[in-house]
């Protein structure tokens, strides 16, 4: 038996307009939550366009120009500006300069932000007091650091706190910063930074350890091992490794940054003694107002940072699971 459509012609209206109000309704509420993700999104993007990625841009072009206190390309110069920058012999002991600091300030904080989590994470009380005290050094500024570590705690005088604790047991004063030999800066500038850094390479290590199951170490104890160095090197440590390597490549790239601490500390005649690359290229760049060798530096920098990086973490295996 066939059904039979008892809809009328104004009742087909009505639902036509129904539609149309409803799919109207559903364009204006897609219209409006464009229109916030742009509120929101919006000023972001053209910060990041205008203040970083033009910038950017406009220094690798810079690289390939000579550009001479302007910022405007003069002439092109091609790969010259690359070619001098490998061969200048100030760039390449600016590299040497990173891996003395590097090899001092990696495992030094490696190992330092590893003990100092396993201590916090061992604390059963005030936990979290502990954990801000520590973290805290990291939101202070490198160059007010940078200026305490120079004028008050490593001051080449004997009013320098350093300088009076030798004094106290029968010791002479040092010139701190700038003896050349021993290099004494080399303890000043590492301490500096691992004072600084120390804290949020701790907090990744506590992380690391807050993910590692209880049940592994009780299991341990119930086939004999012992707590401490037995269950830290055949539960904890192996557990740690993606922690570790996040801590070893991003210490290493901040070693490639290095710049407020060796600009305020080295300041005037002891930057020959150390200089890293950044602080070399921001001598080209703006002292000397070379920015089109300055940028080709900078380039060539990024390159080897991104390159070592690559390396390291393939090596490493990171992200690799456990």
């Amino acid at each position: 038996m066939k059904s039979v459509d008892t809809t009328t012609p104004a009742e087909m209206l009505d639902l036509r307009e129904e539609n149309q109000k409803s799919v109207q309704r559903v364009r204006l509420q897609s219209l409006k939550a464009t229109l916030l993700f742009w509120s929101f999104v919006g000023p972001l993007i053209i910060g990041l366009t205008v203040f970083f990625y033009i910038p950017i841009l406009w220094s690798f072009i810079l690289s390939f120009a000579d550009a001479r206190a302007t910022i405007t390309p003069s002439g092109w110069v091609g790969l010259g500006n690359y070619n001098a920058m490998l061969s200048d012999r100030e760039f390449i002991k600016s590299l040497v300069t990173f891996t003395i600091f590097a090899a001092f300030i990696v495992p030094t904080t490696l190992l330092s932000a590893l003990g100092l989590a396993l201590l916090v994470n061992s604390v059963k009380f005030a936990q979290g007091f502990f954990r801000s005290v520590f973290f805290l050094p990291t939101a202070c500024s490198y160059v007010l650091a940078s200026i305490v570590w120079k004028m008050s705690i490593f001051n080449g005088s004997s009013f320098g706190l350093a300088n009076t604790v030798r004094q106290s047991f029968g010791l002479d004063p040092i010139s701190w910063i700038s003896s050349p030999n021993p290099p004494w800066y080399w303890l000043v500038l590492v301490t500096v930074r691992l004072w600084l850094q120390l804290g949020i390479y701790m907090i990744i290590f506590i992380a690391g350890l807050q993910e590692i199951p209880r049940e592994l170490y009780e299991a341990a104890l119930v086939d004999g091992a012992r707590r401490g160095w037995q269950t830290f090197r055949h539960i904890t440590f192996p557990l740690l490794r993606n922690a570790s390597i996040a801590v070893l490549l991003l210490n290493v790239i901040a070693a490639f940054q290095a710049f407020d601490e060796f600009f305020n500390i080295m300041s005037g005649g002891n930057q020959i003694l150390a200089r890293p690359p950044l602080v070399y290229l921001y001598n080209i760049a703006l002292s000397d107002q070379n920015y089109g060798y300055g940028s080709a530096g900078a380039i060539i920098l990024t390159v080897i940072i991104v390159i070592f990086t690559l390396i390291q973490g393939r090596f490493l295996g990171f992200g690799r699971s456990e």
